[in-house]
């Protein structure tokens, strides 16, 4: 029997940095996914729009205040606009599918302790504008120019 321990590989980029891997909000965010695709699956075909909509509305209430009120307005504005839509959590976080690949997301700032909450599209989403064109925006608050811009841009990415 070998006594000897192995030792953890340290990665070094080309710059020469080292590399320490997924930080501990990355790594909760992708746990997460894990539960969400393990739930999916024990709910199967009998899953419904309603399950979505607890799971989203469950994570809403456990962000901090500035998050939560973005993402209730976010969560109201996409169900009014697109109907259609399932909602879901997607890696912890409020999403929005279509024929079962996630259209748009509302990320809380506090997620990865960033300044500022994000709604994004996916490629799924019909946004395309020429060569080029934005698939998230940054939020520290909403107004209702705001508002009626989120509400535009959904319509057309289900569109």
């Amino acid at each position: 029997m070998n006594d000897t321990k192995k030792k953890t590989a340290k990665r070094t980029t080309r710059t020469g940095k080292s590399y320490e891997g997924f930080t501990a909000e990355e790594r909760a965010a992708m746990k997460e996914h894990a539960k969400e695709m393990k739930t999916a699956a024990r709910r199967g075909s009998r899953a419904s729009k309603a399950d979505g909509e607890k799971d989203i509305l469950a994570k809403i209430a456990e962000m901090p205040d500035s998050d939560r009120v973005l993402a209730e307005r976010i969560h109201a504005i996409v169900k009014e606009t697109a109907p259609e839509l399932t909602p879901r959590t997607w890696y912890g976080m409020p999403a929005y599918a279509k024929d079962g690949k996630v259209l748009c997301f509302f990320q809380s700032a506090a997620k990865f302790k960033a300044r500022y909450a994000t709604f994004g599209f996916n490629d799924v989403a019909k946004l395309d504008e020429g060569s080029m064109w934005p698939t998230a925006f940054a939020l520290t608050k909403l107004t209702a120019a705001n508002e009626k811009q989120i509400a535009a841009l959904v319509k057309r990415a289900v569109s």
